[in-house]
């Protein structure tokens, strides 16, 4: 193996293209090269790789890089952990002038260190910041594994001390360090693996000793006490805090670290408490993790609960406005994870207060069962007020709760009812209807304002779906009709709209409301319900001529000069108001008599004509135009009910347009002929297509109706006598459509059509078919191909004459019959066009069907035998 390893690398050395492109020629070695390290490392014989056969590819500068590269996979993949000191020359090199750094870091974290150049592998590393691969190299290398820490702490201390914001790559630098000290405390390898078992407590001793120093290898005068804490705690406070965390989690009897435990802890009190370098949430975060730490049930912490109280001060100063929510926020963290024990509750309460603290205040309530107590603090906490109606409902509806505490939550939330109404009136009437209901009329005392009162009645009565539709609310009927006349004032345009959907009020106190407040189309609507359509008419035209009387005012002044935006806004309501009296008018006339429908419709088409005469006389073409098409919509609407001539003898005895000339009335009459031309033509336009379409549905019904049947065999298909070899008897033959032929007798042996009465009603079904389908089918049996049931039953009657030649034959009698489904069709189709001429239509039909004549069957000898069709006429034809 090894002879034929060195031919191929010999052969692949001959075989390369000396000639062309760059990328071929590395192609070629990237072909090959891996070939050579793989069977060298499955041989274990390195030695052949590292020194004969990259002796001879060096001759090759590109199979040398190439041979370099291919070691990173092997390297990392831990086959191959030791290079000899030349290889690792030559791969720092080639890695770092070809600026594959990360590759070079992945390489280096993996290799025996002894193989190395320390010194010129942590100037690489140090100079392209490749941490990782330095700190391997100091660690694996020299077991040194706190100077990398210096050198770490050198760069990213003096920034934060001076206060200055850290650049991308020390911000890498400080989450390496934090990461470093996290796995040496907890015995683990940076990057990866473990430290080595006999090294894990020096290391974790040499870690601590390092953090607690009081001052660094080159310290200046100025460099405050602790720096390399003081710098973590600048850095990130709360994730060196969380590494603390954990490794204090693994101290359980170990004398020395329980030691280095109370010391951290000391140092970390005297670095930040009243030091104004941190913030409130700093802060905050050491006394949390301080009361983590002190709530373990095999804590052996000391902390003096004076720096507690002295926290405490700090964050709830009422005097410093600055990081309000932070504050609040750190001490309620603290207090959550057990630092409520550290505090007296009665002055943690008043200084809560003082400060305006009150999720600390709701959570020393809780503890202490004062739940309305909680109910102030909402109302008077201005980023939480809204949250109110979520905790006075879980409150009130979650089990766990005593009777007592939740009358007393009840109570105080029916002292601040309006204050609840005024924040949200939707949310306080969802809470009224599901616990509140039998407070509903103290409540709306509670309620000074009408405005208020007003939105809330609103929300409480707005039709809901689900739980809160079903609630039915104490005197809802007084509810209702208080809501009807704040409405009136507050509402007028929800008005019709809330008459419409409530069914809670009384009609005539209702009507009694709307008259009260001038509201003419409630009124109207009201009147309308009560059965009064003519004084819901009477209220609409005093309305409509309102409005009519304001228009022709504004037109004088328009004449004048005025102004025609208030003109045109007029002439909008002016329409608005006669579209309603025509509606009203529209859903009348059908109950009314003839009389009655014109007391409606002529008073309106009136007021619309004399209203029209008056702004002729003016100079004001625009509104004399609308008018005129509103009266030809009155006439228009009005002609559907009340017969033409009529309109035209009012029009003529109408005083407006009787002493006038024909000019006048022209475009009246000429609009209304318009109209009857319109009608009439669509009247006619309509009739033709239902002609065509019951001409179409007739002639495809008879088409099926009279379809000739054609059997497939000349036997009788139960006994398989052929039927024209009997002649001593009559003979009735049955054909269905599917082609099936039958005796007569036969056919009503086996029972197929049961249940019949009478022989002119029989039904039959194809016995054949029938059968194939699983069952003998009757009356109603129907085949999924549909051939069972056929569209023609024809029973064929034979009789045997003996007289001469001529008469020396059969006759057969054919009676075409429908079936249930033909039936069907046929009652379909004279429901649907049910008139005063279809009893002619189908007699027609009928008539039709009777008179045709159609041979069925061929003769056995021909001129021997005859044949005669009889088509019976449906009996659907009866009505």
């Amino acid at each position: 193996m090894v002879e034929i390893l060195f031919q191929f690398a010999e052969h692949a050395l001959k075989k390369c293209p000396e000639h062309g492109k760059i990328q071929v020629m590395e192609q070629h070695f990237h072909d090959v090269v891996p070939v050579l390290v793989d069977y060298c490392l499955l041989l274990k014989r390195a030695d052949l790789m590292f020194n004969q056969l990259y002796d001879r590819l060096l001759e090759n500068s590109v199979a040398k890089g190439v041979f370099l590269e291919a070691l990173e996979s092997y390297i990392v993949a831990d086959r191959l952990g030791h290079l000899t000191t030349p290889i690792m020359r030559d791969l720092l090199a080639h890695y770092h002038g070809n600026g594959m750094m990360d590759s070079l870091e992945r390489c280096i974290v993996h290799l025996d260190v002894t193989s190395l150049d320390i010194q010129q592998v942590v100037q690489v590393c140090w100079e392209n910041q490749l941490y990782d691969a330095m700190l391997y190299v100091f660690n694996s290398g020299m077991n040194d594994y706190i100077t990398p820490m210096e050198k770490l702490f050198a760069v990213i201390g003096p920034p934060l001390t001076e206060g200055r914001g850290l650049t991308d790559e020390e911000v890498v630098m400080g989450n390496k360090l934090l990461v470093y000290i996290s796995c040496c405390l907890a015995g683990r390898a940076y990057p990866l693996g473990d430290i080595p078992e006999d090294l894990v407590i020096q290391v974790k001793n040499q870690v601590f000793e390092f953090l607690i120093r009081r001052h660094s290898g080159d310290s200046l005068e100025k460099e405050e006490l602790f720096p390399f804490i003081r710098t973590l705690l600048h850095f990130d406070t709360r994730e060196f805090l969380n590494v603390l965390a954990m490794t204090f989690e693994d101290f359980k009897n170990d004398k020395q670290a329980l030691e280095y435990q109370q010391r951290i802890v000391d140092i970390l009190l005297q670095v930040m408490v009243d030091n104004p370098d941190f913030t409130p949430s700093q802060v905050g975060g050491l006394f949390t993790f301080l009361a983590r730490q002190l709530a373990k049930p095999d804590n052996t912490l000391f902390v003096n609960r004076k720096l507690f109280d002295q926290v405490l001060e700090f964050l709830c100063c009422p005097d410093d406005d600055s990081r309000h929510t932070e504050r609040q926020q750190v001490l309620l963290e603290l207090l959550q994870v057990g630092g409520v024990v550290q505090f007296n509750e009665e002055r943690l309460l008043t200084l809560a207060e003082k400060a305006n603290f009150y999720q600390i205040c709701e959570f020393l309530y809780e503890k202490k069962h004062l739940f309305d107590r909680i109910i102030d603090c909402y109302l008077r906490d201005p980023l939480r007020k809204g949250e109110i109606f979520s905790y006075i409902h879980n409150l009130l509806s979650m089990p766990g709760y005593s009777a007592e505490e939740k009358q007393t939550v009840k109570d105080k939330v029916l002292q601040h009812i309006q204050e609840l109404v005024t924040l949200d009136p939707s949310k306080s009437a969802d809470m009224v209807l599901f616990h509140f209901a039998e407070e509903v009329q103290q409540i709306i005392s509670e309620l000074q304002d009408d405005q208020l009162l007003f939105r809330f009645l609103s929300c409480l009565l707005e039709p809901r779906e689900g739980y809160l539709s079903e609630t039915m609310l104490p005197l809802q009927r007084d509810l209702h009709e208080l809501l009807l006349d704040l409405l009136c004032r507050f509402g007028p345009r929800q008005l019709l709209g809330f008459l419409q959907t409530s069914q809670h009020y009384r009609l005539e106190e209702a009507i009694q409301t709307t008259q009260k407040y001038q509201h003419s189309e409630a009124t109207a609507y009201l009147l309308e319900m009560k059965g009064d359509v003519h004084g819901a008419f009477a209220v609409l035209l005093e309305t409509l001529k309102e409005k009519l009387s304001v228009l022709t005012a504004e037109s004088e002044r328009a004449d004048a000069g005025g102004e025609e935006r208030d003109r045109d806004h007029t002439l909008s309501r002016v329409k608005e108001s006669l579209n309603d009296i025509i509606e009203l008018c529209h859903r009348s006339s059908d109950s009314l008599d003839q009389q009655q429908r014109e007391v409606l419709w002529f008073p309106l088409l009136e007021t619309m004509m004399a209203s029209q005469k008056l702004v002729k006389g003016l100079n004001d073409e625009h509104t004399f135009e609308v008018l005129k098409e509103l009266t030809m919509k009155v006439l228009n609407c009005m002609s559907s009910f009340i017969p033409l001539p009529a309109i035209i003898q009012r029009i003529l005895q109408d005083p407006v347009y009787g002493r006038g000339k024909l000019a006048e009335i022209q475009g009246l009459i000429l609009g209304m002929l318009d109209t009857f031309n319109y009608e009439q033509t669509l009247l006619e336009t309509t009739t033709s297509l239902l002609n065509h379409d019951l001409h179409w549905s007739l002639a495809h019904l008879r088409a099926a109706v009279t379809r000739g049947l054609h059997p497939r065999q000349d036997h009788c298909n139960i006994c398989l006598q052929q039927y024209k070899r009997r002649h001593d008897s009559a003979e009735e033959i049955i054909v269905f459509s599917c082609g099936h032929l039958y005796h007569y007798q036969c056919l009503q042996q086996k029972a197929c059509g049961g249940g019949v009465t009478s022989e002119l009603n029989q039904r039959w079904s194809c016995y054949k078919c029938s059968s194939s389908q699983g069952g003998r089918g009757g009356t109603t049996t129907e085949l999924k191909r549909g051939r069972i049931t056929s569209l023609a039953q024809t029973r064929v009657t034979s009789v045997h004459h003996d007289g001469g030649a001529e008469a020396n034959g059969k006759k057969v009698f054919v009676e075409a019959t429908l079936d249930s489904q033909q039936e069907q069709s046929w009652d379909q189709l004279r429901c649907l066009y049910r008139g005063p001429s279809r009893l002619s239509i189908l007699a027609e039909l009928s008539q039709c069907q009777s008179n045709e004549k159609t041979g069925l069957l061929m003769p056995t000898q021909p001129g021997t035998e005859s044949f005669q069709l009889k088509l019976s006429p449906p009996p659907l034809i009866e009505e």
